[in-house]
């Protein structure tokens, strides 16, 4: 039988004390989804971060972009290894009936007030890292270099990241020779999601206001109503993708609020609509945004305003884009430590990530991978009867309710061993 490979070996050392820290892993996964915070409130959270990083003797900088927390652990000569995960959370109100459902409101920056709950998976990437922070901590004889913890906030607005590379996280850390995230999604729990090149998608999401002429709804011809120039927009906005992009072209266009007026008699003066826009290439990117302008000056025109209609950038998310090399590092690690049946290659995600913004600012190759969040047999159950789209939550749900295990123990589980890819002892005269 072949010897294990240095990763697997330092792998097994450091994960020995998994099932040590399992049962307070998962009070700590409950307490935080119990208690969920927007993007740049994340203050409790980055408290419980901040105060578990000095306890396992990493070197912690708070409040870096605002609630960020970085913890550097050094630990001799060797590469050094970036791990990301996000902390904040949705403004959607929690509907799974699990008994540590949030209950939690918060305001955003508009001042308007929202329930709130990890419908995405925050708290799984904080509590993962977390786990992997601690028992790399306490097996520093298994590696060799400087593994820096990196809890960022405000990925869901797609800001989080560039605020901390804007408030100098490069002169905070050491320059690091990899970057590396996971995101859990409606995948079966226990697998493992890599590839190389595209990972996940571009996003812009706009606010477009039109400017019509109230008046009452029994004469409407003495007003100009902006909620049938909106409603016509949307409508037209649907060709995008169905008249002007390639079948081979993936993309999305999708209007996901629509505001207007304050009764049914009442023509209003004005009418929002906000959408979202996904693409994988700048050039759909650029051609969908552009028709998108186009469509909305257009049937503006086609109405007759006054005044023209206003465009707002809600946020801005470049394409996950994985570096190859990194990415077939991480996934022969996974495939000898997991084996093949659980590391598994995907297909490009429609979501979107700021992770990105991370290794760009750093100057570093990074790699991006899924973490599956399903319980297996509801997944098979559902993948058999065809229903995997109807019966699986996904991300953004308001049932979106990951399974506690084996969910938690594969991401640190995941996360340990992606590091250690870099930061393992390898033989004299092979590359670490």
């Amino acid at each position: 039988m072949p010897d294990k490979d240095p990763t697997t070996v330092a792998a097994d050392a450091v994960l020995a004390g998994l099932s040590d820290i399992r049962d307070s892993l998962e009070s700590l996964y409950k307490d935080l989804h119990q208690h969920p915070e927007l993007g740049f409130q994340e203050r409790r959270t980055a408290g419980h971060v901040a105060q578990a990083l000095n306890e396992w003797g990493y070197e912690v900088t708070e409040g870096v972009g605002g609630t960020g927390v970085v913890g550097v652990l050094h630990n001799g000569d060797g590469p050094t290894v970036l791990v990301r995960a996000d902390m904040d959370a949705l403004p959607v109100r929690e509907q799974t009936e699990l008994p540590y459902a949030s209950t939690a409101t918060g305001t955003d920056a508009d001042g308007v007030e929202h329930p709130v709950m990890h419908a995405c998976g925050h708290d799984v990437h904080v509590t993962c890292l977390l786990g992997a922070a601690r028992l790399m901590a306490t097996e520093t004889d298994a590696w060799r270099g400087t593994l820096v913890a990196l809890f960022q906030p405000n990925e869901e607005n797609g800001s989080g990241a560039r605020a901390m590379v804007d408030d100098g996280l490069a002169r905070r850390i050491p320059r690091p020779d990899v970057a590396l995230g996971q995101h859990v999604l409606p995948a079966p729990a226990g697998t493992l999601l890599t590839r190389a090149g595209v990972m996940m998608a571009a996003s812009d999401s706009l606010r477009v206001t039109f400017h019509g002429r109230g008046g009452h709804g029994s004469m409407p011809e003495r007003a100009l109503d902006p909620v049938v120039l909106a409603a016509m927009t949307v409508v037209r906005l649907q060709t995008v993708v169905a008249r002007e992009t390639a079948a081979t072209t993936p993309a999305v266009v999708t209007v996901g609020a629509i505001h207007a007026g304050s009764g049914p008699n009442i023509i209003p003066d004005s009418a929002e609509i906000q959408l979202n826009i996904r693409s994988f290439d700048e050039e759909t990117r650029s051609r969908v945004l552009a028709a998108v302008r186009r469509i909305v000056v257009g049937e503006c025109a086609a109405s007759g305003v006054e005044h023209e209609p206003e465009f707002e950038t809600l946020s801005e998310f470049s394409v996950t884009e994985n570096d190859t090399e990194a990415t077939q590092r991480v996934a022969e690690a996974f495939a000898a430590y997991f084996g093949q049946d659980r590391a598994r290659t995907t297909e490009p995600v429609p979501a979107s990530e700021d992770f990105g913004e991370l290794p760009a600012g750093l100057g570093c190759p990074s790699t991006y991978w899924g973490l599956g969040g399903t319980d297996p047999d509801s997944y098979r159950k559902a993948e058999r009867a065809g229903t995997v789209d109807q019966d699986i939550p996904g991300n953004h749900s308001s049932r979106f309710a990951p399974v506690i295990q084996p969910t938690l123990d594969t991401g640190v589980r995941a996360l340990v061993t992606a590091s250690l890819a870099w930061l393992a002892p390898r033989p004299r005269g092979v590359e670490g």
